[in-house]
C-alpha cells in the first residue's frame, strides 16, 4: 500500500521546548508508519539523542534578538535545495507549525504544486502585541492590525487549521477576520499517568522552600507576553499584606533576571523536567497563571489534572474550559486584587479547595491524546485522497 507522504515544516524539533513542541511530538510519536511517511523541514533538529522517524532537511537559522532561546529559520538561503528535496519526496500533504519564514515556503510550495496545506494553531500572536510594545503603547493598534493581517494571510486559505478552543476560534474570526470554514476545534490531550494527585510530595516542596507556608506555583516560559508584570504585582501585594506564602517560579526565559530582581524572596527553579513538574503541581496549594495570550494553556490543564486549584486570567484558551468557582477561578487579566482574593479563598477554605480540585480532575479525565491524534490522521487520509482524486481527474478526461 502506498504510504501518504507528509512534508512537516517546523522552526524547531525539540520535543520538550514549549507547549507547541510538546503537542507536535504527541503526533510524531504516534505516526502509523505503515500508512504515513513524514519528512521534516526545520531550522533546529532534535537534540540530546531524540530522533524522529523520517528524513530531515535542515536550513540555516539565527537567534531572535529579543528572545535568544528561539531561533528563526532562513529557508531563503536553501530554497533551491529545499525545492529539490520536496520534489523528490513528492508530498501528499504539507503541515506547518507556526507563521514564519519556514511556513511561508511551505505555503508557497503547496500553492505552486497544488498540495494541500494544513496547520495547528499554536501561538496567538495577535494577543502578544500589547506585551511586545508595552513601552510604546502608541504603536499597539497599528501592530495589532498588522498581526491580524499576517495571521489572515497565513491561515485563511489553508485546507484545515486545528484550533484548541472555541474562544480562539471566535477571536480568529473577529480579530483576524478569518472566514472560519477551515477552522476545526482540536483540543489538547493529557498524560494522566504523569500528571495526577498521587505525585504529591510535601517533603519535596518543603526542601525547596525550607518552610511550611502555603505555596503559590507559577510554571511557564519567562517571557513578558505571559503577563509577568501581574505576577510581580501579586508578589508585591502579598508582601504589603504580610501574608506568609511562598511564590515558586518554574521556568526560564529572557525575563528571568528582572523577575528575580523584583521578586527577591521568590523561589526560582529554572526549567524543570516533567517528573519534577508533576510533583510541583501535586504538592503546591494554588496554581497562578495570569497569561491571557494562551491558545490553550497546557500548564493549566496539567495543574488541574494534578488536583491543584487554578486561578487564571479570564482570557485566551483557559477561558473556554475553566468554569469560574467550580473548576477554578477566572480573574480579569490585570486585576491584582481579584487574583489575591481568589487565591485567599482557596488557601483559607479547605472544603472549597477540595471541591475545585475534584471538579477539575473530572474535567481532565476526558482529555485523551490518542483520540485527538486519531482525528488528525483520519483527516490526513481524507485530505490526501481528495487531493489525489483531483490530481488524476485531467488525465482521465484525456483518455476518454
Amino acid at each position: 500500500m502506498k504510504r501518504t507522504k507528509v512534508a512537516f515544516f517546523a522552526e524547531n524539533l525539540i520535543d520538550d521546548f514549549d507547549g507547541a513542541s510538546r503537542t507536535v511530538f504527541q503526533i510524531l510519536n504516534r505516526i502509523p508508519n505503515d500508512e504515513f511517511e513524514f519528512m521534516y523541514f526545520t531550522a533546529v533538529p532534535p537534540q540530546n539523542g531524540k530522533k524522529v522517524n523520517g528524513k530531515i532537511f535542515q536550513f540555516p537559522s539565527i537567534p531572535i534578538p529579543s528572545n535568544e532561546t528561539y531561533r528563526i529559520g532562513l529557508p531563503y538561503f536553501s530554497k533551491r535545495a529545499m525545492w529539490s528535496a520536496l520534489d523528490e519526496f513528492a508530498p501528499d500533504v504539507i503541515h506547518f507549525t507556526s507563521p514564519s519564514p519556514c511556513a511561508t515556503y511551505a505555503r508557497k510550495y503547496g500553492k505552486e504544486k497544488g498540495v494541500p496545506v494544513i496547520a495547528i494553531y499554536h501561538t496567538h500572536f495577535i494577543s502578544y502585541v500589547k506585551y511586545y510594545f508595552r513601552k510604546m503603547k502608541w504603536l499597539t493598534p497599528f501592530c495589532e492590525k498588522k498581526a491580524a493581517n499576517i495571521t489572515r494571510s497565513y491561515y485563511n486559505d489553508l485546507e484545515k487549521v486545528y484550533v484548541p478552543t472555541e474562544e480562539i476560534i471566535h477571536e480568529l474570526k473577529e480579530l483576524a477576520h478569518l472566514k472560519g470554514d477551515n477552522l476545526k476545534l482540536w483540543q489538547r490531550g493529557l498524560d494522566n499517568q504523569l500528571f495526577n494527585p498521587n505525585k504529591k510530595d510535601t517533603p519535596f516542596i518543603q526542601r525547596i522552600t525550607g518552610n511550611t507556608n502555603p505555596n503559590i506555583l507559577f510554571a511557564s516560559r519567562l517571557v513578558w507576553e505571559k503577563n509577568l508584570d501581574v505576577l510581580i504585582n501579586l508578589y508585591k501585594y502579598y508582601q504589603t499584606k504580610g501574608d506568609a506564602v511562598n511564590f515558586i517560579i518554574a521556568g526560564d526565559g529572557v525575563a528571568k533576571t528582572e523577575l528575580q530582581r523584583k521578586m527577591p524572596k521568590a523561589y526560582f527553579l529554572n526549567m524543570v523536567g516533567h517528573e519534577e513538574l508533576s510533583q510541583l503541581y501535586a504538592s503546591a496549594d494554588v496554581f497562578f497563571f495570569p497569561s491571557d495570550t494562551e491558545t490553550y494553556g497546557n500548564v493549566v490543564v496539567e495543574a488541574m489534572a494534578s488536583g491543584l486549584p487554578c486561578v487564571v486570567a479570564n482570557g485566551g484558551g483557559p477561558k473556554s474550559y475553566i468554569e469560574h468557582g467550580k473548576t477554578g477561578f477566572l480573574c480579569e487579566p490585570n486585576d491584582t486584587k481579584g487574583y489575591y482574593e481568589a487565591i485567599q479563598k482557596i488557601l483559607t477554605d479547605n472544603e472549597l479547595s477540595s471541591e475545585i480540585s475534584q471538579n477539575a480532575l473530572e474535567f481532565t479525565k476526558q482529555l485523551s491524546w490518542e483520540s485527538l491524534v486519531d482525528v488528525y490522521f483520519d483527516d490526513l487520509r481524507h485530505i490526501a485522497r481528495k487531493s489525489q482524486s483531483i490530481s488524476v481527474q485531467p488525465s482521465l478526461i484525456l483518455q476518454i
